[in-house]
Formats: structure tokens, sequence, C-alpha cells
């Protein structure tokens, strides 16, 4: 079974103003290989962080040293509706790159989401095929009638539906927005990432205040659906024990289904083949 993270950061320069990840300068892709390889990781997509703005080189750089371990999802300006729809326009014949991703948690990005102001962005990831995925809590009514008026548009959730390693807020404290979450499942193009769920929990491994919430989501949105992921450089347990929780924890996931979970879905609903297919 092939195992592809849907999301982890490197980078290069810089300390992570998210204080939730390593405090470190520099975490590069051939440490991430190295963990990877440690933990049976087989590949994983690559989210520039915004600290770091040599991160989208570095990234690309990642996919070129190590065919077929990474790919890459990126971002725009939601600023600046003109200039980031003619980059749109051919985003995915850049090295690696899969799609786009954008942050709602708060500022101008949410306030545009809210007041009608992004539907040149949505039209846009429509029209030239862009997936794109969301950190978003509290927004999932509006993210529904994008998704609603935009079917051909893949949209993604990430980090169960919460807000990753923007809250202390532990197990069912921070699950509250659950509800929300599992309503957009009715919407054949919305997925969720099932990444970073040991960072939300308060005990140690295998993390059981979890697993209700992981299979919540299973049930919701399928196999097809739903991508394991770690966002690595926030969780309290390595990268074995993230791939483990999964594998070897949960008994109603198994065989095909697991599969698809673990890193096939993944790669269909961003449109990554594996090399040479």
């Amino acid at each position: 079974m092939e195992i592809v993270d849907a999301q982890i950061h490197v980078w290069g320069t810089g300390l992570p103003s998210n204080m939730a990840h390593w405090q470190i300068t520099s975490f590069t892709a051939a440490e991430a290989i190295a963990l990877m390889d440690e933990g049976g990781v087989d590949a994983a997509v690559i989210h520039p962080p915004g600290w770091d703005p040599g991160s989208t080189d570095m990234a690309m750089s990642a996919v070129r040293d190590y065919p077929g371990r990474f790919a890459i999802i990126g971002a725009v300006d939601l600023g600046t509706a003109e200039e980031s729809q003619a980059a749109m326009a051919n985003w995915r014949d850049q090295t690696g790159m899969l799609g786009l991703r954008c942050m709602f948690l708060d500022g101008e990005d949410r306030r545009r989401l809210h007041d009608g102001e992004l539907d040149w962005f949505w039209a846009a990831a429509e029209r030239h095929g862009i997936p794109v995925t969301t950190l978003a809590t509290g927004s999932f009514d509006v993210l529904g009638e994008v998704a609603a008026r935009y079917p051909g548009m893949r949209l993604t959730i990430d980090h169960l539906g919460g807000m990753g390693g923007n809250t202390t807020l532990k197990d069912a404290a921070a699950m509250t927005h659950m509800p929300d979450l599992l309503k957009l499942a009715t919407l054949p193009n919305v997925a969720v990432k099932a990444t970073g769920a040991p960072g939300y929990s308060s005990e140690a491994y295998p993390f059981p205040a979890m697993h209700t919430y992981l299979r919540q989501i299973f049930d919701a949105f399928g196999p097809d659906r739903m991508f394991w992921g770690t966002d690595i450089s926030k969780m309290p347990c390595s990268w074995r024990d993230c791939v483990t929780l999964f594998t070897e924890e949960l008994s109603w996931l198994a065989g095909d289904d697991l599969s698809r979970v673990m890193g096939g879905a993944v790669r269909d609903w961003w449109g990554w083949p594996r090399e040479g297919r």
C-alpha cells in the first residue's frame, strides 16, 4: 500500500509564525525524506509556508531533486484579482504544482470570502481545473454555498475541519465544528484532509479521543474524499505513529478503503499520478 501525506511544510529561513510548528529556522526536503523513509511514507504534498518567502522555490527544488516523492499546493494573493487570475491560467504547468491553498480563519481573506468578493477566484479554479484546499473553521456554510455554485471545482477542507495549530483546544473542545463540517459531505465536490489528528489530542498514542471524529468523517465523506496526512512539523509524535494510528488502530478502516484514505484518493482528487503512469 502506498502512503501519501496530504500536507507537510518545508522551509529554509525564519521561525514559523505559528508557534505550534517546530520552532526551528529550517526543515529541508532532505530532512523530510529521511523522516518519511523512517516512517514508511512514500510521498508528500508540500504546502509552502508564508513565513519563508523562498519556500515555493524550495518546494520546486524538492520535486526536482526527489522525483516522485513530492508535489506542491501553492497560493495566490486573493487581494490582487487580475494578477492572480493570470497566474491561475497556467497554474498546474509549474513544476510539481497540483493546486491552491487559502486561509480563511481571520483577516482580509476571511472578510473577502464572507462578503462574496472571491467569485473570480472560484470561477478561475473551476475553469482551469485547479483543486483548492482551505483552512476555514467557522466558514463552512459560506464554503458550502461556494461549492454548490461551482460544482466543477474540487474543494478540500484542512485538518479535520479544525483550526490546526491555531488553537490550543484539545479533544472534544477542538471538535465542536464537526456537525457543520459533516453537512458538507452532501456536496460531491468537497473532501476533507484528515491531517494532524494527534495534534488535537491531549492523550498519548493512539489518541483514542480522536477515533470517534475520524470515524464520523469517514462515514460521511467515504474513502474517496478523506485524505490521511500529518502536517508533521506540528505533531506531538513520530511520522510512524501518524501512519499506524490509521493503519493499525482504526479497526473499521481496512482493505481498499484503507488504501484509498492513505494515498490513493488524494492522488485522484488532486490529479497527482504515480510515476510511470
